[in-house]
């Protein structure tokens, strides 16, 4: 009989989003008539711009010819794709970035679970706290947390994002290996100044730390001061791995495609102390165990860049965003406390009457038929809020801002 990875079974209950689909389910089928929103869980609703739908359809027709059919993906992905990625996401802002330093995936969420793989069991980890479950889930699944005492991992060293630091966590008060950023915030939706960023640089480039940077909700930033890529930051090609997808960008949750930047000059330690780069490390590993995101889904992804996939992607990233302003302005006209929403897809809510966020959670899915996702799932400074979504058709997130404020609390 074969041994389990037992970091597999310290895993507590469900993963957070399969928890709140399994209530949400029994809700259903105990309510059969009632009309649920989802304003939690942020999967994308506007249909793919058509730029995107023809570009898909047209890679469709070439698979379907024996001289224009393509089969395993090259390892770092399409040069027509890396091409368009190098020149709109990096070059048009001044950002030095090759394509050899560029890996396209089936998303961001694999990517950064996935990257654990070549770090060792013995790195100290930090991470932001509300965080993404999936940094801290992989993480244990890894070897690297230690154990769960109190609804924290022992070996990570959690950093609090709270209405009293302005949600800017403070930098590790010891030295750690490896440090998860996702900025603009999920679930938060806030965002760190360029002034605030480079101290996390500076701090990696004197600790010899490796930064983990999620810049999947870049495409939503409006303000000027908020940077799109870490490495707007001088130095940190030396210190950082940046995460990009489509998914949130461009509507690909259901189609899959992201990609992450692992720079030449990057340096990992072995435990003897010589260093090498990280990029061919994390290239050997792309090539044994991963054979490439689709032809077809790589075109689709080209056409993002083009002139007219531009145009219709912001006109969906803008709707989505009117949608997180009815959210905030909704609320707040009720005096309900939220952050973010304004240069990312999420409103950050505090629970009124000092609920806590599964009841709030359940009030609002009970009473109002609303459905949010639980702060207290995203770690334990995340109790007393609830993250609201703005992924949602526009009738329906008016109809729910009206829900709730007509709700007698």
């Amino acid at each position: 009989m074969a041994f389990v990875n037992e970091n597999f079974l310290k895993l507590p209950g469900n993963y957070l989003f399969a928890e709140i689909a399994t209530r949400v389910a029994a809700y259903k089928t105990n309510h059969p008539s009632a009309s649920v929103i989802s304003l939690g869980i942020g999967d994308v609703t506007r249909p793919l711009a058509p730029a995107v739908i023809a570009a898909m359809q047209k890679a469709t027709a070439e698979m379907a010819s024996e001289g224009t059919m393509r089969g395993y993906s090259p390892d770092r992905g399409y040069p027509f794709l890396l091409d368009a990625i190098v020149k709109n996401d990096f070059a048009a802002h001044g950002i030095d970035v090759t394509q050899d330093e560029i890996f396209v995936s089936d998303g961001a969420k694999s990517d950064t679970g996935n990257f654990g793989d070549i770090l060792s069991a013995d790195n100290l980890v930090a991470v932001t706290d509300p965080v993404y479950p999936v940094y801290v889930d992989t993480n244990v699944m890894g070897g690297r947390a230690g154990e769960l005492k109190n609804s924290a991992w022992s070996c990570i060293q959690y950093l609090p994002c709270t209405a009293q630091n302005s949600f800017t966590p403070a930098l590790p008060t010891k030295r750690v290996d490896v440090i998860y950023l996702c900025y603009p915030n999920n679930p938060t939706g806030t965002t760190l100044s360029r002034a605030e960023l480079k101290k996390w640089v500076d701090y990696a480039l004197q600790n010899e730390t490796l930064i983990l940077f999620d810049a999947a909700y870049e495409a939503f930033i409006r303000e000027s001061d908020v940077p799109r890529s870490i490495y707007e930051i001088a130095g940190a090609k030396q210190v950082a791995v940046e995460f990009r997808s489509f998914s949130k960008t461009a509507g690909f949750t259901g189609v899959r495609c992201g990609y992450n930047v692992v720079p030449k000059e990057l340096l990992v330690k072995t435990a003897s102390g010589d260093k090498v780069a990280l990029n061919s490390i994390w290239k050997r590993r792309q090539a044994t165990k991963f054979n490439g995101a689709a032809y077809v889904v790589q075109r689709a992804a080209e056409a993002v860049y083009s002139p007219e996939g531009k145009q219709q992607v912001q006109e969906t990233i803008d709707y989505y965003l009117q949608n997180a302003g009815v959210i905030k302005t909704g609320l707040e006209s009720i005096g309900m406390k939220t952050y973010g929403g304004v240069n990312a897809p999420y409103i950050w809510v505090q629970t009124p009457n000092s609920y806590s966020s599964w009841e709030f959670f359940d009030r609002m899915l009970n009473e109002l038929q609303i459905v949010t996702t639980p702060g207290a799932g995203f770690g334990a400074s995340g109790e007393g809020f609830v993250r609201l979504t703005a992924f949602g058709k526009k009738a329906a997130t008016v109809e729910a801002v009206e829900r709730i404020k007509n709700w007698k609390l």
